[in-house]
């Protein structure tokens, strides 16, 4: 087989430096899947620059604590580094990143698709669990730059969610086993395990966006997979804006679980496969604030996905299995001859 495919990871990009931040806030709350309400489209650039500017302060903030720079793009070309070579092993590929809100955008991605004349594109979102606010934004944005270059003709097909997907789940399963190692073996039995998952808006939930049942599955599923005997809540972070958002919060979980005398706690990004400002400022360092004020002891939280080799090769069984076992079969017997 010569033909050579596309993976494009779709990601949600974070800014790359300070002074990025800004204009990073101002491409998110351009998005109308983020911003959406009845004739939202007729101001919706001057309200996301009111709000950009009025909350990049703060967020600036919340980067310095962290490295002044979100590491999503490093983790992202990581994991794109790691599929390719995983992939080659059984045809011709190359793995390109698509920043939903910063770079490398899916206009730039399209760009460099072009000039290296892929004509068939697998689009792989590093959303596990689907989403209108996140699957479904990127995919848009992909066809939007796909059809202003009608020129480009490339065959396109989405891997749409892997949410249940038991190589997905040994990865977690990986991670959250690590952090309960952290704790004396006498501890682990009174580990708390706090599942934190990006919260959304109640009004996806009522148009039956099917993020917050995936996210459920996932749980039960590391639940049953790592065969976890500890106690166990799923809880929801990040809320933006007045709309009533999914519950409980993460902070309320925390302080919860606190006043009935949980001393040791796990924390599980459960909704995210990398390391970012949710997981490296949210939850390591205002929500562990929370729990020391609250009397938690220990408060450990499980490392990313990031490079995690069980991780690619989830994303790599994905590839194969959107390709088909025939398609599979007749690569891997061109690969022997």
């Amino acid at each position: 087989m010569s033909e050579k495919f596309g993976i494009v990871l779709l990601n949600l990009g974070g800014p790359d430096s300070l002074e990025a931040v800004e204009p990073f806030l101002y491409n998110l709350f351009c998005d109308p899947d983020i911003i959406d309400f009845p004739g939202s489209f007729l101001f919706r650039k001057g309200l996301a620059k009111l709000i950009s500017s009025r909350r990049s302060p703060m967020i600036r903030k919340q980067y310095e604590k962290i490295g002044g720079r979100s590491p999503l793009k490093e983790h992202t070309l990581k994991q794109a580094s790691m599929l390719e070579e995983r992939l080659n092993e059984r045809f011709p590929a190359k793995v390109y990143a698509a920043m939903r809100y910063w770079r490398p955008s899916t206009e730039e991605t399209l760009h460099q698709i072009e000039k290296d004349g892929i004509s068939k594109v697998i689009l792989l979102p590093l959303y596990p669990q689907y989403s209108k606010a996140t699957t479904e934004s990127s995919v848009k944005e992909w066809n939007k730059q796909l059809a202003a270059r009608p020129s480009l003709q490339i065959e396109t097909s989405l891997i749409e969610s892997y949410y249940d997907f038991p190589p997905y789940i040994d990865a977690f399963v990986e991670r959250v086993t690590e952090a309960i190692g952290r704790f004396s073996a006498d501890e682990q039995d009174k580990i708390h395990l706090v599942f934190s998952a990006h919260g959304t808006p109640m009004k996806l939930v009522r148009q039956g966006d099917p993020y917050s049942g995936h996210i459920k599955q996932t749980v039960d599923l590391i639940m049953q997979r790592g065969g976890y005997t500890q106690d166990s809540s799923l809880c929801y972070q990040s809320k933006v804006g007045p709309l009533k958002w999914l519950t409980p919060s993460t902070p309320d979980t925390i302080e919860d679980l606190a006043r009935k005398g949980v001393k040791h706690m796990v924390v599980i990004p459960v909704a995210f496969a990398s390391d970012h400002l949710e997981t490296l400022f949210e939850l390591g360092i205002e929500y562990r604030h929370v729990a020391t004020e609250a009397g938690v002891d220990r408060f450990e939280i499980t490392t990313g996905l990031n490079d995690s080799p069980l991780f690619v090769d989830a994303l790599a069984q994905l590839v194969f299995e959107k390709m088909g076992a025939g398609k599979e079969a007749e690569v891997s017997a061109a690969a022997h001859q």
